[in-house]
């Protein structure tokens, strides 16, 4: 993990405190009004949900060009499966041989790109009861408006395009998603099994020993 993206995570963890601070109060309040009391299931499914919407936009976005940054020589990237390409490219490159691929700088960031959207896709299957259809269209759209934020410099607030716009990144997002909504379906569906085997207690049978004589 290079310095830029422990200083992105850095931003990102300071982001979910300011947010979820801000959202915490009202939240009481309205746990209050309505049950009399916190509720803690409640209280950590938006803590958790906050915490990946900013750390994931912290990665994507941060850190921001400084005025000596380099511009990038490509911007768009629509060859499906180009990575594929690049880490053979990355191998040659640098003499190493093809059981490597998995060391190369551009299978994992691919990898990071598929985790960085399994948290929707669970999101979306345990919290939204959504499909499998529907988690991966949410996180096809969701990656869709990352790259189109990046192509546009932050819709013009960044100096210039300092992020590519990538068809490889829409992909493994979404499939990202798709591994996410299957890890949530394979929870609900383990959670009824695991409730039918509770263990019962042993309970204690009065014997009256005048009946017994």
């Amino acid at each position: 993990m290079t310095n830029a993206q422990v200083t992105a995570l850095q931003y990102g963890f300071i982001g979910f405190l300011a947010v979820w601070a801000t959202i915490l109060v009202p939240q009481l309040v309205l746990q209050f009004a309505r049950h009399g009391r916190p509720q803690l299931r409640g209280l950590a499914t938006t803590a958790a949900v906050v915490f990946y919407a900013c750390m994931a936009l912290a990665v994507v976005f941060l850190p921001l060009p400084g005025p000596h940054s380099r511009r990038l020589e490509q911007t768009v990237q629509l060859q499906p499966f180009q990575w594929i390409a690049d880490i053979h490219t990355e191998l040659v490159k640098h003499g190493l041989s093809a059981a490597d691929w998995f060391t190369t700088q551009t299978f994992q960031q691919a990898a990071m790109n598929v985790l960085l959207f399994v948290p929707l896709g669970f999101f979306a299957r345990v919290l939204w009861r959504r499909g499998l259809v529907g988690a991966l269209a949410i996180g096809f759209a969701a990656s869709l408006a990352v790259e189109i934020t990046q192509l546009t410099a932050n819709f013009g607030t960044a100096p210039f395009v300092y992020r590519i716009f990538d068809v490889d990144d829409l992909m493994t997002n979404t499939f990202g998603s798709g591994l996410g909504w299957l890890a949530g379906a394979l929870l609900l569906a383990l959670r009824p099994i695991s409730s039918t085997l509770r263990v019962e207690p042993a309970r204690s049978e009065r014997i009256d020993l005048a009946k017994t004589r």
